[in-house]
């Protein structure tokens, strides 16, 4: 799996893997902060929402970084038909 990754930059998918982590624990966290500690919901949604953001440049952050780690690998290419050495007859 990762060779289907090698050479690509991986900033997109750690971006989307830090905002799905973000919406999933934002949501926990917010319903803790509203059940529990009877926070104020404009400062919940705030806070969510900054959970969200920071958690998503987090994975963009170590997506690019992770993509040098990965370099493409040469493909190796049949040979063509002018290198083929002329049929023996």
């Amino acid at each position: 799996m990762m060779n289907k990754l090698r050479g690509r930059n991986l900033k997109h998918p750690g971006c989307l893997i830090g905002v799905t982590t973000g919406l999933i624990v934002g949501i926990i966290l917010a319903g803790v902060m509203a059940a529990v500690f009877n926070i104020n919901l404009s400062v919940i949604l705030w806070s969510w929402l900054i959970f969200i953001v920071v958690l998503g440049v987090i994975g963009w952050v170590i997506g690019d970084r992770m993509s040098s780690r990965f370099p493409a690998l040469e493909e190796e290419t049949a040979p063509s038909q002018a290198d083929a050495p002329p049929p023996q007859e």
